[in-house]
């Protein structure tokens, strides 16, 4: 009631978004109102193309805007090696730290049943059929140290114990940097659980 119903329309939109309240949100849709129409033009392209041109890979479940995605096509990984997260954003920020060479499988959600979303909600049938290639020696599972994540961890190791193809999943623990002080019992526990020899 206090905006023209323009403005209303793009502060509500803005908090939309994932941490963006409304003191951002009427921060940013006035921000908006002093770009130039081109930058404008831009940023609302930009919005449409990432929502039309992207989709899943449809062998690891990547967004990508070719499929495959260019990890699945490149001939240089390690195809014994799988490593499994949760969404996207884990991939690149695994390919940041230049460390893993394998392939990944990108669930696009955890088991989070206070949230209505069980095993058949998240991309796990494609894994178990990547599983059938012999070729596979490892699967890593990379889920957030959560309880989500531990229970979607458990839920795909069951899975795939069976096949006999090892499974292991990422340390968790102290932070690099981190005081031991600070840090809390599960954080400390998990630290002690993961310890290795030097």
């Amino acid at each position: 009631m206090y905006y023209p119903e323009p403005i209303s329309k793009l502060i509500d939109s803005f908090t939309k978004l994932p941490g963006i309240g409304p003191k951002t949100a009427v921060r940013l849709a006035f921000f908006v109102l002093t770009m130039n129409d081109d930058d404008v033009l831009d940023f609302a392209n930009s919005l449409v193309s990432a929502k039309r041109e992207l989709n899943h890979c449809t062998i690891c479940g990547h967004i990508t805007d070719r499929d495959p995605c260019s990890i699945c096509e490149d001939d240089s990984r390690d195809d014994s090696v799988i490593c499994v997260v949760e969404d996207p954003r884990d991939v690149i920020a695994m390919e940041k730290t230049k460390e893993f060479h394998g392939r990944y499988h990108v669930l696009n959600g955890i088991i989070s049943p206070m949230d209505g979303i069980g095993p058949e909600d998240i991309n796990v049938p494609s894994l178990l059929e990547r599983l059938k290639d012999e070729t596979i020696e490892e699967i890593i599972l990379a889920t957030n140290p959560n309880i989500e994540g531990e229970a979607t961890a458990m839920y795909i190791s069951r899975l795939v114990k069976p096949s006999g193809i090892r499974t292991t999943r990422i340390a968790h623990g102290l932070p690099v940097g981190g005081d031991l002080e600070y840090a809390d019992e599960v954080t400390l526990a998990k630290s002690l659980e993961g310890r290795r020899e030097v």
